[in-house]
């Protein structure tokens, strides 16, 4: 009986552990398989390592360039770039080995291995094979990806994914980043942080193509500012890789240009990890992107096999993928879980200043021909802001004309990742602008922002 359990998560990243715990913490007997650390992408070369190198970045910043105006002589400064590496991954491997206590804990099997689904709700791991009497969820993830058909194929050297930038000894003297997503805007900022000369390549009109177009705006004047080479609406013509540096040929805004840099970083999506894991054996369809196909139960279109996380479709964000771990637990359950709501999942990009989104954007708004009204808050107008010397972004609040619905919100502020989620519990609740106003937020916050931007909605802002 040692192989058989009720429930088997295939994949041990953000989706698939939160599930296993979900389930244990049900009464079901589970089991995870996981072919390298737990935590995933996210926990070993993601989120976790990015967010300790952005606080390094964040640090550097403060100390070149606000720390004698706030009263601190610190003398000429220094960066090691090697030492906030080693930082990065203390603080990763510190949290993969905490989902390994949270596996013990709740009494979760951990299969080390590389799983294949098989038919009648099977896992095979080399010569073993694991049976699960209840459903086996999906959980695989994605990967990073090059761009091959333009020259620009990983060569873990001089073309390189965030895998090989997150063990980089040093920063590079000069990089291009290959997409202006959240990803890239990021690795931006750090590598500026460090002394890289940066130039930031955007396919797309401009950087954060999916957040709201003032947004964008806001980050591409911070970047300038910055020294950070920001081209949007380029076009790489043509790659040239040698074994010391990239020359890429660009054009941008008419023009073509020639760039040589020691390293490019591809930046520009992911793949899904779909391929050799037993999908076709036990009848599990993909659809037309490449994604699982799933129902609103996320089941998938074999019966008693489950998916989460990337490979279940977008938003590709670890917290969509824990949710819907809780969720299929729960309905592996029996339970009536309570259905998650896809538009209210929040996006940040952790870069500084920040940005954070919630619902609809006021493009998305025009298009769908809603009557909204626009409140907006800056925060140079912001007490808390002002002391930090992090006036730089707003919030903006975008209502339902009629009943004051929060229709979207969008900061960028340097705490916007904790400012959103007053608003993201806000639209969860139903709750209007009015409601927001009438909690009273605290006096010096940048919380006080979110509630101005809600007056001045409301055509009755106070402090601007």
């Amino acid at each position: 009986m040692a192989n058989n359990f009720d429930v088997i998560v295939l994949g041990g990243g953000p989706g698939g552990y939160v599930c296993a715990i979900r389930s244990a913490q049900l009464g079901l007997n589970t089991a995870v398989v996981e072919r390298d650390k737990l935590g995933g992408v996210c926990v070993n070369v993601g989120c976790i390592p990015s967010k300790a190198l952005l606080h390094s970045a964040y640090v550097a910043n403060l100390v070149k360039h606000d720390a004698k105006a706030l009263g601190i002589n610190v003398g000429d400064v220094s960066l090691d770039f090697g030492a906030a590496i080693k930082h990065s991954r203390q603080v990763s491997e510190q949290n993969s080995k905490g989902v390994g206590f949270l596996m013990k804990k709740h009494n979760v099997t951990v299969v080390a291995g590389v799983g294949k689904l098989l038919p009648g709700k099977k896992v095979q791991v080399g010569t073993d094979t694991y049976t699960a009497s209840k459903a086996v969820v999906i959980a695989t993830g994605s990967r990073v990806k090059g761009l091959p058909q333009i020259g620009l194929e990983i060569n873990k050297t001089t073309v390189i994914s965030t895998d090989e930038a997150l063990f980089l000894e040093q920063a590079p003297h000069s990089v291009a980043i290959v997409g202006a997503g959240a990803v890239g805007m990021e690795f931006a900022d750090i590598f500026n942080a460090f002394g890289s000369d940066v130039t930031l390549i955007e396919v797309l009109p401009r950087i954060l193509p999916l957040e709201d177009e003032e947004c964008s705006a806001a980050l591409a004047r911070a970047y300038k500012k910055r020294k950070i080479d920001v081209l949007a609406g380029a076009n790489i013509k043509h790659v040239t890789v040698a074994d010391s540096n990239v020359v890429l040929d660009i054009e941008v805004g008419g023009k073509e240009r020639t760039l040589e840099v020691e390293k490019v970083l591809m930046a520009a999506g992911r793949g899904l990890n779909v391929e050799n894991i037993g999908l076709e054996e036990v009848g599990v369809e993909l659809t037309e992107t490449g994604f699982v196909k799933v129902d609103t139960n996320l089941q998938t279109t074999a019966a008693a096999y489950y998916c989460v996380g990337d490979v279940a479709g977008p938003p590709m964000l670890a917290h969509k993928g824990s949710r819907e771990g809780v969720f299929v637990a729960e309905h592996i359950a029996g339970m009536e879980p309570h259905p998650i709501r896809y538009d209210n999942i929040p996006s940040v990009t952790y870069c500084h200043p920040e940005v954070a989104s919630i619902g609809l954007s006021e493009e998305q708004c025009k298009e769908k021909k809603l009557d909204y009204v626009v409140g907006k808050f800056p925060l140079m107008a912001n007490g808390r802001a002002r002391a930090s010397r992090e006036t730089d972004g707003f919030v903006k609040i975008l209502r339902d004309a009629k009943y004051s619905e929060i229709l979207g919100a969008h900061v960028v502020a340097s705490h916007a990742s904790e400012l959103i989620h007053e608003l993201t519990v806000a639209r969860e609740n139903e709750n209007t602008v009015e409601e927001i106003d009438l909690a009273v937020h605290a006096h010096p916050t940048l919380s006080e922002a979110v509630a101005e931007a809600a007056l001045d909605s409301l055509g009755r802002v106070i402090h601007s």
